[in-house]
């Protein structure tokens, strides 16, 4: 099966180095955000921090992730509607393989454009005191909730009926952020948004990728932020794996 993933992912990644745009498309909205909340709204918001684009960039990251992977229901999909899934069907190979294809591309393109939003937020300003082992662990917990939400959109790219169904999932996703500790403190909120930002998953990643690259404790925070992401990514690979099996059977 390694080496049938192998194959289909050069596959995949020789299609996103023809398509650049798909990388830049990801990445122009995020950006857009930061510097929309950097410069225009970043003066009248106060965080009881220093930098706010260093407050405000771990939110970028979730949003980034979270309109990249539209990307994957989008290819899935096509590759569904184009019959090519049938054709991998009647060859020699594992079926799960085409499958993690998809789920890794999304990996190695979320990673390229996570990449490029924070060297835009290096020349914006960001600085980190985090070491060796911070950039590590917030690298891992960014690599889990990418694999997470992976496996959230193979669910509408395998039943999704049209390209539009396929990638709308993805909106909701990206406006979580919006209710959460991204970019501003849960303590301005009127008490049932507070309540329900301080209890969904996206606050509690937020706050542990700040402590990280500001090179602070993280406490039992990072353990609620881990739990969040392994839960997501076990329930949705079991729903997904399920309709991979009813789209193939």
């Amino acid at each position: 099966m390694i080496g049938d993933t192998a194959v289909l992912l050069g596959r995949s990644l020789r299609h996103i180095a023809r398509s650049p745009d798909t990388i830049i498309t990801t990445a122009v909205m995020p950006i857009a955000f930061m510097l929309l909340f950097v410069y225009v709204f970043g003066g009248a918001i106060d965080t009881g921090t220093g930098s706010y684009v260093n407050y405000l960039l771990p939110g970028i990251l979730i949003i980034t992730i979270a309109s990249g992977i539209s990307y994957t229901a989008y290819r899935l999909f096509l590759d569904l509607q184009s019959g090519i899934f049938e054709r991998f069907q009647s060859m020699p190979i594992a079926r799960p393989a085409v499958l993690w294809a998809h789920v890794l591309t999304s990996l190695v393109a979320n990673l390229i454009s996570l990449v490029v939003v924070v060297l835009v937020a290096l020349v914006m300003g960001f600085r980190t005191s985090a070491d060796v082992l911070g950039w590590l662990a917030a690298s891992g917990i960014l690599m889990i909730f990418t694999l997470a939400l992976t496996w959230i959109a193979v669910i509408p790219g395998l039943t999704a009926k049209s390209v539009d169904g396929a990638s709308a999932f993805a909106y909701p996703l990206v406006f979580l952020p919006f209710v959460s500790s991204a970019f501003v403190p849960t303590e301005t909120m009127p008490a049932p948004v507070r309540a329900f930002a301080e209890n969904q998953p996206v606050t509690s990643i937020v706050d542990s990728l700040r402590n990280l690259f500001a090179g602070q404790p993280v406490g039992t925070g990072i353990w609620t932020a881990l739990a969040w992401c392994v839960g997501i990514l076990v329930v949705a690979y079991v729903f997904a794996t399920m309709a991979y099996r009813r789209k193939i059977s």
